[in-house]
Order: C-alpha cells, then structure tokens, then sequence
C-alpha cells in the first residue's frame, strides 16, 4: 500500500474516531419527571357583628347597659389571639369638665357567659382600658375568655361575647358631665398561632 494511501486511510480513521467521539457523549440512557406545586396561603377575617355595640342617650349616673356582640372567624386560619385597643373621644357641652375625663366615670364589666352576668371576669373604666397594653388586656379578659372557647375562634365560626358599661354614680357632684357625650372605638386585632409542619 502507498504511503498516500496509508495517510488517507490515517486521516479516515482518524475523522471517524473524532466523530465517535464527539457523537458518544450523547450515548447514554436518561429520563426526566416533572413535579410541579402550589402554595396558598390562609386568610385571617375578623369580623364583629354588630359593629355599634351600643348607641345610648340621656344617661344619668347609676345607669347600666348590658350588651353582647360577636366575634365571628370568616377566614380560613384558626385565630389564636385577638388584641383589644380601646380609643374614644369625649365632647363637653359646658366646657367645664376642667381637665377630669368622663371615660373614667364608665366602668366596662367584661363576662365570659350572659349567664354569668353577674359575675364580671373583669372590670376597668374607659380611662384606664384606653392606656393599657394589648397584653394586659389579653391576661385579664381574653385568657379566661380563650380558656373557655377552646383557646382559638376557629375558622369560620364565631362567639358572643358580654359586656356590661355603667356609668359610675360616686356619690359625689358630677354635675359638670351633664350633656356631655362619649364616642368609643374598639378595635380588635386577630392573630395566627404558630405555624405548624405540615
């Protein structure tokens, strides 16, 4: 054989080996899956019904007005822990209330049952409820309240909750808050529990 012919049956070889070679890194076995997922999120929908708990006039020291209201879960979530913060406005017809707050005049009577009230889980004037943390609110009121339902609102559920308000008579003059009028806001706060592995 000539040496032109061993050269291009070299180069021949050579071309076919390159090409092996380069073909063969895609010689070998696979598979493929596919997964796919979905995260949705929960809802937290705290809601009170009716949202006027109490609408009163022509009061007078001594008066007191039982009421309910609801606290109804329309989320998906279980609520672990609602925050009450209180906040209200008073009007003085006279301008002679010389700095003494007519929310410290109402006392609130927070119960558990209507069955039980006459026995409040808890008492404190508007005055005081209005300046207090969250959490002492939470210790003295929502604790024994939870202890009762269960320690959650469940989703989609709700409780009725109690409240006595009474404009305290203190045997004194308190006729600087005549016409005087109050204006409260409660406004509650739901919160998760703690997240769980699932």
């Amino acid at each position: 054989m000539s040496i032109k012919k061993k050269l291009g049956l070299g180069a021949a070889s050579a071309a076919l080996g390159l090409a092996l070679i380069g073909g063969g890194t895609y010689a070998y076995f696979n598979d493929k899956a596919e997964t796919t997922s979905k995260f949705a999120n929960g809802t937290l929908d705290l809601n009170a019904a009716p949202t006027t708990i109490i609408d009163v006039d022509n009061l007078k020291p001594g008066d007191t007005m039982f009421r309910s209201f609801q606290l109804k879960n329309d989320g998906s979530l279980d609520i672990a822990k609602i925050l009450l913060a209180t906040d209200y406005s008073v009007t003085d017809a006279k301008g002679d209330n010389a700095g003494e707050d007519f929310g410290s005049h109402i006392r609130v009577n927070f119960l558990i049952n209507g069955d039980k009230a006459e026995v409040p889980v808890w008492s404190t004037t508007l005055a005081d409820l209005k300046s207090m943390s969250p959490d002492v609110i939470e210790e003295k009121f929502w604790t024994p309240w939870w202890a009762e339902n269960g320690g959650k609102l469940a989703a989609h559920t709700s409780d009725t909750l109690y409240v006595q308000y009474e404009f305290v008579d203190n045997n004194q003059d308190q006729n600087k808050f005549q016409g005087d009028s109050l204006e409260l806001k409660w406004t509650f706060d739901g919160k998760q529990g703690a997240g769980t592995a699932r």
